[in-house]
């Protein structure tokens, strides 16, 4: 498996990602309150910015992500009374249905099957789990500079579906903050985030 993140993975943690993985887990506690009992995943996880914020609030969390390099770089933020589990490689490798809370931010657009992905998602999460995410609106692909990724953001509307077909029922589904950034090219431009909200069934 190809590391894509390898070379940038000691200085992900910059400012800008730090506010944006802030706002995110904000929207998120506002409209679930994490429960000292359960078990949380973060997908594509990263370096952690998201599920270190949420770590304290639950009894354990499971970190996946397919970035050897970034889960060394989280590895050294975790304390050896960390009740933490570290997946490397894609979710389908995490089997148990044992998840209360799984929670991703700005991943779901690198993962090329999302049909399989929510199925799975639905495998390992107990009934009443609850699954959120945060991710791009759709956009004409400038946010990674038109390189090839699975998916250029989402139709809120479309992956709203994809959801209840996997057997989730969706709460929310909305856009919750919107970024300027600089493209390669010198130009700026707008993005939009939206986070989606859904139990399962």
């Amino acid at each position: 498996m190809i590391d894509n993140f390898a070379d940038r993975a000691a200085e992900w943690d910059s400012p800008q990602k730090t506010k944006m993985t802030k706002l995110f887990v904000a929207e998120m506690l506002s409209y679930i309150q994490p429960q000292s009992t359960w078990k949380a995943m973060e997908i594509g996880a990263g370096t952690g910015l998201v599920g270190m914020q949420i770590a304290h609030l639950v009894n354990n969390i499971v970190f996946e992500d397919t970035s050897e390099a970034m889960l060394e770089v989280l590895k050294q933020k975790l304390d050896e009374n960390s009740r933490a589990e570290i997946v490397h490689g894609e979710v389908f490798e995490y089997n148990q249905q044992d998840i209360d809370l799984i929670f991703s931010c700005m991943a779901l657009h690198h993962i090329p099957n999302i049909d399989k992905t929510l199925v799975h998602l639905g495998t390992i999460t107990k009934p009443g789990g609850i699954v959120i995410i945060g991710d791009l609106v759709t956009e004409d692909g400038s946010f990674h500079n038109h390189e090839p990724i699975p998916h250029r953001g989402f139709d809120t509307e479309i992956l709203s579906e994809q959801f209840r077909e996997a057997g989730f029922e969706v709460m929310k589904n909305h856009v919750y903050n919107m970024f300027e950034r600089e493209l390669a090219d010198g130009r700026t431009t707008n993005f939009e985030q939206f986070i989606l909200i859904a139990k399962k069934k």
